[in-house]
């Protein structure tokens, strides 16, 4: 047995690798492909019956999952989106659950108004994965794919509550509060907030301090756990405390880890992120007939088909009416609100121009103040720069995909329950079905949009005006070349010659030439590089709170400080 399940883990890891290949080379979406193998698998002669726990899924794989998505999403692009990540992560997904729920009760009675809501609590939360790939491959705006990747880092713990809550009912009675799930939500988010930024700060301090990177990989490995297991054992959500951890991690480790730690976890993430979600896809299709067999019992092949197309018609409404709503608030809505808003920055700039400060603390004050109004002004550039128009909001809608955490969260509802098959084999189609549908359709949709992508020469202008930015603010930090010492003592004529054409809009560009110096220039070199580029790395950090580029900007400069520091480590 030990042997079979060695054979069919190499032989599952073999399929991913040929099906994310195949994927990139035919456009194909690789979460359909692999649910496509799957199914194709489990008819095979003499293939075992797989049966995976769902507590593996929601507790061992899904935090991970939403980990390595978390640490890599910019918090600037959450803030600017957080209201409509919000709407759809946490609003649509309460509202669609208890729709579905009352709609399927009343049409399909046999089904308690408890068991329909965890089935809508279940199929009510996208999964990106397969938007995301789509949406890089055929071009979709920055701003969307941050909408998508945020919604389905939040929707999942929205979803798990109001699935809590439901099976709860199912245990006790069929009597269903929705005062209890507006407490329980409540406390989830709080308590999910609390505890998962009290993990990304510890672990953050303690990886800052650790000057190894096997030591550092194996406590980013640890995060999402510490961050979940707590969370589920004081009834708050465990997945919005692996996101609310892995988020401040991302922001905090631009500053705080060093070069090779952040590419070292780029990494690590990017192969375990796709190591799971491609075998989640591939278990999803291979369970498909052990599903059908345990619904046998309880259903008929009529009443399932209609469940899957009641709710699957029941997710495309409502999805559409929710976008709804943020499309009519920007159609309709004051047109004239980016000049009031621009309007009201002026008067502040205004009031802060005419104050004088007493002492350092007005001081402090009114510089804090300036760097909110700078943010705010960059908030207004970017509203009119990247506007979520009906275009948008029309792909938003129609990249409505379940996944994982459809398939995983409905397995957990208790066995025994009456009708408890049909509804999990329900919701495994419906995710088939979303998945298949608009996975294959998603693409013609996009195409049709005709969104305007930014330039090759517009993204390499913008890193320029980036680095040349920081590098003046780190001479103004640092000070000039000319006037620098180390250890008291001036710097030798020779190592200022050689670095000071070469230091803005950029530091060195390979170690080679550090390696043909001098012994005794060489250190004082290394010094003034690294001090330098500190003072740009601090300068980076100032300028992404503030937000005046793009998030691919910042990226794009920060790797370049990192190949930077890295080739001082080897010089």
């Amino acid at each position: 047995m030990d042997h079979q399940i060695v054979l069919i883990a190499g032989a599952g890891l073999a399929i991913m690798i040929a099906a994310s290949v195949f994927a990139r080379r035919t456009g194909v979406a690789a979460p359909l492909l692999l649910v496509a193998l799957g199914i194709g698998a489990s008819y095979l002669p003499s293939t075992p019956a797989i049966h995976i726990e769902p507590e593996i899924i929601l507790a061992g794989i899904l935090p991970p999952l939403l980990y390595a998505s978390a640490v890599q999403l910019p918090v600037l692009d959450v803030r600017r989106n957080f209201g409509l990540i919000s709407w759809l992560s946490i609003v649509m997904v309460i509202v669609s659950a208890l729709v579905i729920g009352l709609v399927v009760h009343a049409l399909f009675p046999g089904i308690s108004f408890a068991l329909a809501v965890a089935l809508g609590a279940v199929v009510s939360p996208t999964d990106a994965v397969a938007a995301t790939a789509i949406g890089h491959r055929v071009g979709l705006p920055p701003r969307l794919m941050t909408v998508l990747e945020g919604e389905s880092l939040v929707n999942d713990a929205s979803a798990l509550v109001v699935l809590r809550t439901a099976v709860a009912a199912l245990a006790v009675t069929t009597h269903f509060s929705l005062g209890h799930i507006a407490l329980d939500f409540a406390w989830a988010v709080v308590g999910a907030i609390l505890i998962g930024t009290a993990i990304g700060l510890l672990t953050v301090v303690l990886r800052q301090r650790l000057d190894d990177p096997v030591l550092n990989t194996t406590i980013s490995f640890a995060v999402p756990f510490l961050a979940y297991f707590p969370a589920e054992e004081a009834h708050a959500s465990g997945v919005l405390a692996v996101v609310i951890a892995g988020l401040l991690t991302g922001a905090l480790g631009s500053r705080k880890f060093s070069a090779r730690d952040r590419q070292t976890q780029a990494t690590t993430w990017t192969t375990i992120s796709f190591i799971l979600e491609s075998g989640v896809f591939l278990a999803m299709g291979y369970q498909l007939p052990e599903l059908v067999d345990d619904a046998r019992a309880e259903t008929t092949l009529g009443e399932i088909t209609g469940l899957v197309l009641l709710v699957v018609g029941l997710l495309v409404v409502l999805r559409f009416l929710g976008l709804a709503w943020p499309w009519l608030q920007s159609r309709f809505g004051r047109s004239d609100r980016g000049e009031q808003v621009r309007a009201q920055l002026d008067q502040f700039e205004e009031h802060l121009d005419s104050m004088e400060p007493a002492g350092a603390r007005e001081e402090n004050r009114v510089a804090w103040a300036r760097k909110r109004l700078a943010r705010g002004r960059a908030d207004a550039d970017f509203e009119e720069r990247e506007p979520i128009t009906g275009r948008g909001l029309l792909v938003l809608a129609w990249a409505g995909m379940r996944g994982v955490v459809t398939v995983a969260a409905a397995q957990t509802i208790p066995a025994g329950t009456p009708h408890r098959d049909t509804v999990v084999l329900a919701a495994f189609i419906v995710a088939l079905i979303t998945l298949v549908l608009f996975g294959i359709s998603l693409p013609a949709v996009i195409a049709r949009m005709r969104f305007r992508s930014e330039s090759s020469a517009d993204k390499r202008d913008s890193v320029q005006a980036l680095m040349r930015q920081i590098g003046e603010a780190a001479i103004d930090a640092v000070g000039p070349l000319d006037e620098q010492t180390v250890d008291g003592e001036p710097l030798d004529p020779v190592v200022v010659s050689t670095l000071k054409d070469r230091i803005v809009p950029r530091l060195v560009s390979g170690s080679q030439q550090l390696r043909e110096t001098k012994a005794d220039t060489r250190e004082q070199m290394e010094i003034l590089q690294r001090r330098y580029l500190d003072a740009m790395r601090e300068a980076l950090g100032t300028e992404r709170s503030i937000g005046v580029y793009s998030s691919e900007t910042y990226r794009q400069v920060e790797a370049f400080l990192d190949t930077v520091e890295q080739r001082f480590s080897t010089s």
